[in-house]
Formats: C-alpha cells, structure tokens, sequence
C-alpha cells in the first residue's frame, strides 16, 4: 500500500494557522498594534475602511525593519522576541510565536514600508495570498507602515459570514481600547472611513480611561494599590452608585496583556456584596505585574486566557484590596460646616435643676358627646352580635359563590385553557406583598407576577407600534443629555431608526454626546439616560444586523424598564385590567425573556396542606 501521509505546503499551513489567529479585521489590528507596541513606537495610528473588509492600514513610528528583516518577517514561526524554549517563560513582549504576520498574508493582499533609524532609504514589500510580488526600495519615515486589503479575499466562506460593518467596527473598538489601555504613554489615533474616532494623547492612566470612556467615569473610580512579594495590584474601580445592570466597563491586565478571568471577577465583586442590587456589575480596571515564570499565557492562540500559578492566593490578595479601596470610600465622614441659620443646641449640665414637663387634660372631656345634656355612653360589649344581623345572608352567598369555584377536580396547569381561565376567574383579587396578584379560578388559586405580566402586556404593545409605526411620543421640558463610548455611539447609529420607531427623539451633539428630545409617551418618571444605555447594550448583544431580534431586544429593554414595578399597590380594577390585558397576550405564561408570569396552587395540593 502506497504512503498517503505528506506535508501540507506552507501556503495551506498559513491559511490553516490563519483560521485561528485571525478571526476578523478586529484580529489584524490587534497583531500589528502589539507588533507596534512591542517595536517601541510612541505613535500608533489605526485607520479602517469598511470596518475593515476594504482596508486595514497601521503606521507607527517604531524602530522599524532592515530590508532581510522586512521579508523574512511573513515566514511562518519568524520572530525577534524568543530564542529558545525557556524563553515562553519570562515573556516581556505581546506577540512571540511569530504566526500573525504570516496568517495575515495567507488571507490578504498587505503592502509594507519600513525603514530603520541607521538606514537612508527603507523597503517597500507587497504580498498576496503568501506569495510576494514585489521588493524595492522607498522613501519612507522610520517607522513601519502595513497596508492590508482584501481581508479574506482567497477564503470566500471566511468574509462570507463576516458581520455587519457596525458589528465588525465594534469589535475594532473593543480590541483597540484593550491595547490603548495598558499603554496611556503612547499616543494613539483610530479612524473610520476618514472620521476620527480616536485620537488619545500620551499620559496617565486615569486620563486614558476617561479619554476612553467618558468624563463622567472620573467621579466614580475608586483608586486601587497594594505591593506584595506575590504580586503588584493597581487600577481602579467604580464606586457603588456606578453599577449597572449591563455594559459595565470591565478589564483585567497582566503585565501588559488583556485578559479574561471569571474567578477574579468573582473577587472584585465580592467587596461590592450588599452595596449594589443583585444582578449589577461595576467598572473595574485592574493591573496585574506578576513574575513571568508564575504564569503561563501560551494556552489559547488569542493569549486572553492566562494560568496562574497561585491562582487562589492571588484572589485573596485582590478580594483584600478592592474591599480596602471600597472601606475607605465609605468610611469618609461627610462634614457639613455650613451652620448659619442653625438653631443653637444647649449643653446638658447636671447642677440644673430642670422640672419634667406636665401635661394638663381633662379626664372628663368627651370628643363624641355633642351636647351638655348629652347622656354617658353605656357599654354595648353584650350585644356585639346585633351589628352583623344584616351581614349574615351576605356572608353565606359569598362563599357559596367561593366554594363553587374552588372545589373543583383538579387539572394540570399545562391542560388549562386559557379561555376557561378567564371564563372562572374570580372578579375580586388580591395583591400579596405588593409583588404578586391572586385570585380564584375553576382549577384553584391562581398566582401572577405583576411586574412580569404588565412586562409581557408593554413588549407586545411595542412591537406592534414598531411594526405599525404606530408610536405616541412624548416631548420633553428639559432635554437629557448622554455621552457615549465609541462602541455605543456606532450601536446607537445603526438602531436609531428603530428608536424613532419606539418613540425616542435623539439628537446628535458632537463628541458622543447626544440630547434625549423626546420619549415613548407612558414612560414619564423613569431614568431615561440608563434606559437608552440599557438598550444600546441589548443591541450590542445581538451582534447582527436590524432584525426582528434587535427590535425585540428593544421592546423587551422597554417594557422592562416601564413595567409595574414591584411593591407598587393595585386597585382591584387595575388588577382586573391586568388580567383582561395578559390572557389577550401572545404568550401569557412566559415574558419575552422565557420567564414564568403564573403559576396555580391547585385545589387538592390547598387541601393536602390543610390537611
């Protein structure tokens, strides 16, 4: 039998290797930053086209290289930041495999030029699909400059399910601020389709994350630091009123390298227990310098998952120091010195003799005797029974009228009809601890949600005002005004035409920063800056184009936000509009979001219980 095992040629092993190392443009960019970084440059300039399909171009001015340099750079495994096998362990550098580049030219047509200090003329390389189709030299700065175009253009299934332009610019951002944040001494610029986005300015770290992210996160960050021979742990984190129910800002650093670590998560957000409503998250920023040998960050292609030697003690330590961070904040006493107009609060002294003071009654005094002849009030406790005489028939028909409803064979609540829920419900109803609605029916007592069942009666509301462009919008006396990070701006582009839908009137006022005009009518009284905050960051969930699902991302934000909210008291009539309105629903056992609205405590589980 003939051999059947050969090697694949290195042009099938680039595309191979490319598949894992460069998953979209979002990938290219992160390489040659890093590469960027690791070249010493001071600045960095990003520029896109298309959210990348079209062009990719990166320039910095780093130390650049040599001509050999240049060409042997896009050979599978060519690095300059490892030499040995020991190496992997006391890593200063971003990139070392030495596979970016070459899975960057299986994939896309790239144009380099590149000049060292030392040298007079640089290079100018062009490749294509692995294979080089040019070298000559050029006037260039020092520095190198790469030009990729065509992302994809030999693996036809790979840029077919590429994203939309808005999701893919998105993911952009978020690679692009995770390197800009570990390096605030570098300058940085990011554009797209010849708007800036970015243009970040050496400093310090904190002015780095504001420039990031908005001012409004300056009050809110806490400042977190402590050295020990495991471990330095700097950064910041929010303060408690910072929380928040989605798109919480939250970035762990490894000396230099972004990572993602749930159980650290864990630590930072166990000094928050008790200070921020369950189900929220805070901003954190949190940088780790730890011994490259008690590491390990070669175990997944993207380096953002990272071993940890004393993975356990390094949590205490964290756990210790954001608590610390969050202690001090609170334990600030707050001091008034403003005290003009304040009343004067006399010293207790005990060689005072100070009388208690009396209080002067009359025992006599009757508020209900109208008259002076009015005759004293004989006691009736013997003839209590007389004042219910009439009450009696009453009393009798109304629970015959209950006992008709309740002892009933009992069913399974999924054999139910739901016409025949309402057909036997009871017309009176009670609110239990201002959460829950209860009431009689055929089967037994039936429990429902409030909050859930008004959400589920909004969310079919305002699909169909979206689908009918059916909206009441309500103008605003004093305009809200919002800022944005640059992936919520991109997010808020590509679904304001939804938001009009709904009801909203947002106008842009430059910088990321918008002004709330007006609001679906309805929703008067609630945060309405948290709430387009929660819907850009469902949309950015959804990571698709303007479907179906993203208006039902956003129906369901809405109807969430304007639901009854729990411990609100009902009147009986508006407890039976609620009932009326969910047994009308599309899905009236389940909110959007797969909850469960009602349950029914069955008649002879009531009985067993009495029993």
């Amino acid at each position: 039998m003939s051999d059947i095992i050969q090697l694949l040629p290195d042009s099938v092993a680039n595309q191979i290797a490319a598949g894992e190392v460069i998953q979209r443009p979002a990938s290219v960019i992160k390489e040659l930053v890093e590469n960027a970084v690791d070249a010493g440059a001071k600045n960095i300039n990003v520029l896109v086209v298309d959210a990348g399909r079209t062009s990719i171009q990166v320039v910095d001015d780093g130390k650049g290289m040599s001509e050999t340099d240049a060409r042997l750079s896009f050979e599978r495994h060519a690095t300059s930041k490892i030499r040995s096998a020991e190496d992997l362990f006391s890593l200063h550098t971003m990139g070392f495999r030495g596979e970016a580049l070459a899975s960057i030219a299986a994939v896309a047509q790239i144009e380099l030029k590149t000049r060292q200090a030392s040298d007079e003329i640089g290079t100018l390389l062009s490749i294509s699909g692995s294979k080089f189709t040019g070298q000559e030299p050029c006037s260039c700065p020092v520095g190198s400059n790469f030009s990729i175009e065509n992302l994809f253009y030999n693996v036809p299934a790979r840029r077919k399910f590429l994203k939309s332009n808005s999701t893919e610019l998105n993911n952009i951002i978020t690679a692009f601020e995770r390197i800009a944040l570990v390096y605030p001494d570098i300058s940085f610029t990011l554009h797209s389709n010849g708007t800036e986005m970015f243009n970040l300015k050496a400093g310090v770290l904190r002015q780095r994350i504001i420039d990031i992210f908005g001012k409004r996160l300056n009050q809110d960050l806490l400042s977190v630091k402590v050295d020990t021979s495991m471990c330095k742990i700097s950064g910041y984190v929010g303060k408690p009123e910072s929380s928040r129910k989605k798109g919480a800002h939250q970035y762990f650093f490894v000396n230099g390298r972004y990572m993602k670590h749930p159980y650290f998560s864990k630590a930072v957000m166990n000094a928050f227990d008790r200070l921020v409503p369950m189900g929220e998250q805070v901003p954190y920023f949190i940088y780790f310098d730890i011994n490259t040998e008690d590491i390990d960050v070669n175990i997944h292609p993207t380096k953002t998952e990272i071993k940890f030697e004393n993975e356990q003690a390094i949590w205490q330590i964290l756990s210790a120091a954001v608590k610390e961070a969050v202690g001090m904040f609170n334990d600030v006493p707050s001091i008034d010195f403003d005290t003009q107009g304040r009343p004067d609060i006399p010293v207790y002294n005990p060689e005072n003799n100070v009388s208690a003071p009396k209080v002067q009654f009359n025992p006599t005094y009757n508020p209900f005797n109208t008259g002076a002849s009015a005759q004293p009030q004989t006691k009736s406790a013997d003839k209590w029974e007389s004042l219910y005489n009439g009450l009696k028939n009453q009393t009798s028909q109304e629970t015959e009228l209950f006992t008709s409803k309740m002892v009933q064979p009992a069913q399974e609540a999924d054999d139910i009809p739901m016409e025949n829920v309402i057909a036997e419900k009871s017309p009176a109803h009670y609110q239990y601890k201002g959460c829950y609605i209860m009431t009689a029916v055929k089967s037994g007592l039936m429990i429902v949600d409030q909050h859930r069942a008004h959400m589920r009666i909004l969310y079919d509301k305002y699909l169909e005002q979206m689908k009918n462009r059916d909206v009441a919008s309500q103008k605003v006396l004093f305009p809200e005004s919002i800022h944005l990070s640059a992936t919520e701006d991109v997010t808020l582009k590509k679904i304001e035409s939804e938001m009009v839908k709904l009801g909203f009137e947002i106008t842009a006022l430059g910088g990321g920063s918008y002004a709330i005009n007006a609001i679906p009518a309805g929703i008067e009284g609630l945060n309405v800056v948290e709430l387009v905050h929660d819907i850009i960051v469902s949309s950015q969930e959804k990571a698709g184009d303007i479907t179906d699902e993203t208006n039902s991302a956003l129906a369901l934000t809405l109807a969430r936000n304007a639901a009854i909210p729990f411990g609100q008291v009902l009147s009986n009539d508006e407890m039976e509009n609620i009932f009326n309105s969910l047994f009308a629903s599309s899905n009236p056992n389940y909110t959007p979001d797969g909850k469960n609205i009602l349950c029914i405590l069955k008649q002879n589980e009531i009985e067993h219980l009495l029993g």
